[in-house]
């Protein structure tokens, strides 16, 4: 699905996320095996912004950009989603900003800035 037809994520399935510390993202493999991962999510404005701390190694960050179907669990909610790079630098520093905002006090939040993950935002869309 490409960036022009995407939709967004709900207001509420926004507002959930943006409250949520850690969610998990359910992808699947090329053999349809089930992994669920915990990730961060951010919110900004109307975006939802994902990032591989392990840069391009992650196995959820490949099942990810596969085109198999995916979700994010947080509470108690499965929210379908696909997912488009946003390594646009403006994407890529919108989603710094919000982690940085979100997880400031979160020792971890580093690794989430450094170089070889800022290639791996992606924008996250309803699965429509």
């Amino acid at each position: 699905m490409g960036y022009a037809s995407a939709v967004n994520l709900s207001s509420d399935e926004r507002d959930l996320l943006a409250r949520t510390g850690e969610v998990k993202i359910e992808t699947r493999s090329a053999t349809g095996e089930v992994h669920r991962t915990i990730i961060w999510v951010v919110v900004d404005g109307e975006d939802v912004f994902i990032r591989s701390v392990r840069g391009e190694a992650a196995r959820w960050y490949g099942e990810a950009l596969a085109g198999r179907e995916i979700a994010l669990h947080a509470e108690n909610q499965r929210i379908p989603v696909t997912v488009v790079p946003a390594t646009d630098p403006d994407s890529v520093e919108r989603c710094s900003a919000a982690l940085t905002a979100k997880y400031r006090v979160d020792p971890a939040l580093r690794t989430m800035l450094r170089p070889h993950a800022l290639p791996t935002t992606l924008r996250v869309h309803a699965n429509a």
